[in-house]
C-alpha cells in the first residue's frame, strides 16, 4: 500500500511543479504584453503558443476586457491556485 501512497505523493508533487511553471509562463506573457515585443522572437512565440489556448477560452467565455485591461491572467492565477490547493493537497 505504501507504493501507491508514494506514487500519489510523487504525482501530486509533479502536478504542483507543472502548475507553478505554467503560472510563471502566464506571468511572463502578461509582462511582455505591456511592451511591443517582436512577434518572431522564439521566446515570444513559445509564450503565445503555451498560453493562447487557455487565455482565448477564458476571453471567449467571459468578457474580461475592461478599459483595455485583460483580466484573464488573473482568472488563470485563481484557477491554478484552486487546483494547487485543492487537488494537489487532496492527493
Amino acid at each position: 500500500m505504501f507504493v501507491l501512497a508514494n506514487f500519489l505523493n510523487a504525482f501530486a508533487l509533479l502536478l504542483h511543479y507543472v502548475l507553478m511553471m505554467y503560472m510563471w509562463i502566464v506571468i511572463a506573457r502578461a509582462v511582455i504584453s505591456w511592451v511591443s515585443p517582436d512577434p518572431y522572437n522564439p521566446i515570444v512565440r513559445f509564450l503565445h503558443a503555451a498560453t493562447d489556448p487557455v487565455l482565448i477560452r477564458i476571453q471567449r467565455t467571459i468578457p474580461v476586457f475592461f478599459g483595455g485591461i485583460d483580466f484573464s491572467p488573473i482568472l488563470i492565477f485563481l484557477a491554478i491556485t484552486f487546483i494547487d490547493s485543492f487537488v494537489v493537497r487532496t492527493l
